[in-house]
Formats: C-alpha cells, sequence, structure tokens
C-alpha cells in the first residue's frame, strides 16, 4: 500500500567553498574550514554509543568550525535533535565514500523525504511511526511526502560479532525493502529515504546494561546494514529508525539513554535529519555542481582513540594529496582496538573533547596547535647540503 501527498518542492544548490564578506571595518576572503567527526556505531563508544550522546560534542564542534560533516550515529537522538545550519548529514557507507574520493557531497535546501515502513510492523505501532510524520510535516515543515509498507516483513536479525564484540546483523528480506524504495523514488521523485524495521523485542535483562549506561547498543549495527544497502542502491540519503515495543519503565535510567525512553519511536530525528541531508554525486561520471564537497575540502577528523579502521578514517588518513589532521581521544574508549600505532598511522593524541576542540580552533586559526601547550615548541631546526668530496650530504640541526 502506498499513500501519497503531491506537495512539490524544490532543490536549491548552496556553494560552501569559499566565504568572502566586505564591510567599511574588514575586508575578509578565505576558504571554508570543513571538520569530519565519526563515532561508528554498534562499537559502545564512551560517548556517542548510546542515544544521540554525542550530540552535545557535534554541537560545540559545529560553533568552532565553519562545516561540520557527520554522520547519524552522531546526530540522532531518538525523540530528539539539534539543528545545526552549518552540519552535513551523511549516511556511514556514503562517509566512507566521500573520504575514498568516489563520491562528492553536494549541499541542498530540501530533500523530497520518502518512508518505509516494514509490513512487520503491527498496525498500532505503524500508526504511532505516521503520526510521527504527520506532526513533522505540520510541526516543522519537514517534506515528509510519501509512505510505503514493505510487500514482505523484513525480519531483522541482530547479533554481536564475537570477533570485534560490535554489534551487526542482516534481513531477512533485502529485496522487499529496495523495492519498496524503488517504488518512492520512481513515482515520487523522492530523494531521501527513511527507513522503520520491526526490531524483535528485548528481555529487559538483555538491554539492562546499555539501558544503565554500559555496554553497546545491540540496535546499532544492523541499523547501519540496512542504511548501507539503500545508500550503496541508490546513492541517495537514508537512516533507520527501528520500531520496538516500549520497554517498562526504568528508575535507574542512564541520562545517555534516556532519549530512547520519551516517546513510542524513534523517527523524529531522522526525519530531521534526511530533511535537508547533502545528496552524493559520484565523481568522474556526474557533473559536479556548484558547491559540491569532496575529500580534499575536509581541514580536519576527529574519531575515537581505538577505532582508526574504518574505511573513513583509513582513507583520510592515507591521503596523499591533502591529508587532513587526525585528532584521536583518548577518553572515548569503543570495544576495538584498532588503534593508530598499530596502523601506522600518524594522528594527534588528545585526553578528551575539550581538548579536541581547542585544537581545531587552533588549526582553524593557522596556528600550530604546540604552540599552546607550555615546553612543547622547540628550537626551529635547520637542515643544510654540505659538499664532502663532491658529494652532497644534509645535516640536521636541532
Amino acid at each position: 500500500m502506498a499513500y501519497t501527498l503531491n506537495l512539490p518542492i524544490p532543490s536549491f544548490s548552496s556553494p560552501r567553498s569559499v566565504s568572502c564578506s566586505f564591510t567599511s571595518h574588514s575586508f575578509k576572503c578565505k576558504r571554508e574550514y570543513t571538520s569530519v567527526m565519526i563515532v561508528p556505531t554498534g562499537i559502545g563508544a564512551s560517548i556517542g554509543g548510546f542515544a544521540g550522546d554525542a550530540l552535545p560534542v557535534a554541537r560545540a564542534l559545529s560553533s568552532v568550525v565553519d562545516c561540520l560533516i557527520t554522520h547519524p550515529n552522531v546526530l540522532n537522538a531518538a525523540m530528539l535533535y539539534w539543528p545545526m545550519p552549518n552540519a552535513l548529514y551523511v549516511e556511514g557507507y556514503a562517509l566512507d565514500r566521500f573520504a575514498e574520493g568516489l563520491w562528492a557531497l553536494h549541499p541542498i535546501h530540501q530533500n523530497r523525504v520518502g518512508l518505509v515502513l516494514d509490513a512487520g510492523i503491527e498496525e498500532e505501532l505503524r500508526i504511532r511511526q505516521l503520526q510521527v510524520a504527520d506532526a513533522a510535516r505540520a510541526s516543522l515543515g519537514l517534506p515528509v511526502v510519501e509512505y510505503v509498507i514493505t510487500d514482505t516483513p523484513l525480519q531483522v536479525e541482530k547479533w554481536v560479532d564475537p570477533k570485534t564484540g560490535q554489534s551487526t546483523g542482516r534481513i531477512k528480506h533485502p529485496d522487499s525493502l529496495l523495492r519498496a524504495v524503488r517504488t518512492l523514488v520512481n513515482r515520487s521523485k523522492v530523494n531521501a529515504i527513511a527507513v522503520v524495521g520491526r526490531f524483535p523485542d528485548e528481555d529487559t535483562d538483555d538491554v539492562d546494561d546499555y539501558r544503565h549506561g554500559m555496554g553497546i547498543d545491540l540496535l546499532a549495527g544492523v541499523e547501519a546494514v540496512i542504511s548501507h544497502l539503500v545508500v550503496k542502491e541508490f546513492r541517495i540519503p537514508c537512516a533507520h529508525a527501528p520500531a520496538l515495543s516500549p520497554l517498562p519503565m526504568s528508575l535507574s535510567l542512564s541520562p545517555k539513554s534516556a532519549a530512547e525512553e520519551i516517546g513510542y519511536t524513534f523517527l523524529p530525528c531522522v526525519l530531521a535529519g534526511l530533511s535537508n541531508a547533502p545528496q552524493y554525486l559520484v565523481m568522474d561520471s556526474e557533473p559536479m555542481e556548484k558547491g559540491c564537497m569532496v575529500a580534499g575540502d575536509v581541514d580536519s577528523v576527529i574519531l575515537p582513540k581505538d577505532a582508526c579502521g574504518g574505511d573513513a578514517s583509513l582513507a583520510f588518513a592515507r591521503n596523499v594529496k591533502k591529508k587532513p589532521l587526525i585528532i584521536t581521544v583518548e577518553e572515548n574508549e569503543t570495544v576495538l582496538d584498532d588503534t593508530a600505532d598499530k596502523l601506522g598511522l600518524e594522528v594527534l593524541h588528545v585526553s578528551n573533547y575539550w581538548e579536541a576542540i581547542g585544537v581545531i580552533a587552533a588549526h582553524k586559526a593557522g596556528i600550530d596547535p604546540f604552540s599552546l601547550r607550555r615546553d612543547k615548541i622547540l628550537n626551529i631546526g635547520c637542515t643544510s647540503f654540505m659538499p664532502v668530496n663532491g658529494h652532497s650530504i644534509s645535516r640536521v640541526i636541532s
């Protein structure tokens, strides 16, 4: 079944690469400073491994940089979200391709958002999702134009990878999801997709650690699998919100997990993020629109200290043409052990996000971050080339 709302919604490009201004007091022309914030999903990150608890970091970082690129795991907080005009909401698979230089990001003013509901969602729970979509349209003006129900229940399965300790999973009927998305794309010309899959209900004991601010998010890994599938196939923004029966109230709930306990769905943040998520363009096969961003535009990347092994992190760190400043945060521990030292990556280690944001502020200002530290600037070195027996040798004096 499909229900359509015929709302013509224009899309406009938004140039972001150079900022120039002139007043009677000053003249300024500079390239925008762009930072990427990564907190991989389903890996039990101390900050960002729960219900949008990395969002305060993103808000602080966005106030320092000109453009912040990050992904749904950082910005989604179930019923909560925060608008940041200079933040780009980029799905994880697309962020990997962007970092590798394969895709470009095309910022826009507004997307046409389509909603896919799993046929396995019970009627009452489905109505709750639709009420959220209507509320987002009426109260926020979000462009959610149509929904469709899959022709077969997706049958979501989830588990913890015994090797890495991170959550993952699959859907047993991926073709049903792709058919539903294709219907929305072809019939209503949507260019962003929100998916709501029916997840198996949890025993309270299985999620006690997560609700108390410990352990890993058991849903997050397969959520990424679902959005990756759509983005890989259609190259448009996608994010997922799980449909679950409400859990019994807990009197000892961690603030980090509380955003998921205040409503019937996790859909509001997804619709808000997708409403103006950038579009994805394949490099060298599609014409680049004005204002498109490429990996070379990124000036700094910030990520947990032991989560450096992802495709995006490795691509940024190994960029031979223009390597951004890579900052790893000691305090944000995960279940992984992919440290920069083990991977042979050159990074700047900091203790916490306070320090990371200070480093980025200095970097943006064109200041060596070490000049802000006591005794971190040593005497300047000198390289000289002195002929010895007709041959040149280099000598470094420090």
